[in-house]
């Protein structure tokens, strides 16, 4: 096990202690003890997503176990994060949502499956890069606001938590769907429409010619005169 590959295992092994943090009891929301802690794992847990690939590519240590685990891994975080979430703070973060965000993560695992198998890669968009800080914002903004609906800067100023969950959470809605459409508009333009002409060609190519019928067999067996 590569230590690109373990950071990424500690990615997944972080997620059920989100969960236990945010469903817990044993925090106290008082004085923002559970608040605190959730936001800084979730942070640290969405900062080794970029921090795996890096090393994996500056080492040459790019695995196949790699591969599938570091996807499956930002998956199952942001599919965590939003299922707690709806019940930590369902005002701000209502189950069809949660739907919508998760719904738009498999579909786009979906569209590069198909794609993997045909030969061909999906590279992540630029919106689909903004919309993966984004939601670290509103999440980190959700858990927040649980506790503080404004946070006191300097004791004079304060700082719009609620209004910046709130914000946050449509500008991911908007993008999901954005860049969902964005990742299925580039596969049924490019790799729908390449996949379509392989297919014909092997149609083409396998598709088997009448035999040809001999002089004589067409004419009883005799051969014809000249």
């Amino acid at each position: 096990m590569n230590l690109p590959n373990s950071i990424t295992l500690s990615r997944i092994c972080s997620i059920p202690l989100l969960i236990w943090i945010l469903s817990s009891t044993h925090f106290s929301s008082l004085h923002g003890e559970k608040e605190l802690l959730a936001s800084v794992l979730f942070i640290l847990a969405s900062a080794t997503d970029g921090i795996d690939g890096y090393l994996a590519r500056k080492r040459g240590q790019i695995t196949t176990i790699g591969i599938l685990l570091d996807p499956l891994a930002d998956k199952l975080l942001i599919a965590a994060a939003f299922v707690t979430l709806v019940q930590l703070n369902p005002s701000l973060v209502p189950a069809w949502i949660a739907v919508i965000i998760i719904g738009r993560e498999f579909l786009v695992s979906g569209l590069r499956s198909i794609a993997a198998s045909e030969g061909f890669t999906i590279e992540a968009s630029e919106l689909g890069k903004l919309k993966m800080v984004v939601q670290i914002v509103a999440v980190v903004a959700v858990i927040l606001d649980h506790r503080w609906k404004e946070w006191p800067v300097y004791g004079y100023y304060f700082f719009p938590v609620h209004w910046i969950a709130c914000a946050a959470m449509w500008f991911v809605v908007c993008v999901s769907l954005i860049s969902a459409v964005d990742y299925f508009v580039a596969f049924w333009s490019k790799i729908d429409r390449e996949v379509e002409k392989s297919r014909r060609r092997a149609f083409v190519l396998s598709r088997k010619r009448k035999p040809h019928t001999l002089p004589q067999q067409a004419n009883g067996g005799v051969a014809p005169t000249t």
